[in-house]
């Protein structure tokens, strides 16, 4: 390997990240207040205000703040819930935010 080679770096190849697939109703939402018991309010990209569970896979696997980007997941028979499906860091939901993936009603990153 020599040193005469740039290194590459495009935006688009910097991260792969996860976005909401939206078939099956998944969409951002920003972590608004912990309740407890596995729970958390969450505001979503539609503007509702919705009380969130964290799976068991996701709570002990990384652990949510407040202000935190999520993927969350709307109950098909309660549409006042949702799931936690995913959790950004903070640096790939700057890196989202510069490149206008998150709706502006929810960009403060």
């Amino acid at each position: 390997m020599s040193n005469d080679e740039p290194m590459e770096s495009t935006e688009e190849d910097v991260t792969r990240v996860r976005l909401p697939n939206i078939k099956e109703n998944e969409m951002f939402g920003i972590a608004d207040q912990l309740l407890g018991a596995s729970k958390i309010r969450v505001m979503c990209e539609d503007g509702v205000s919705r009380v969130g569970r964290i799976p068991g896979k996701i709570k002990k696997r990384m652990w949510i703040r407040e202000g935190d980007l999520l993927i969350i997941s709307i109950w098909d028979f309660e549409p006042s819930k949702c799931d936690v499906k995913f959790r950004y860091t903070k640096t790939q939901a700057s890196n989202l935010s510069k490149r206008n993936k998150i709706p502006k009603n929810l960009d403060i990153f």
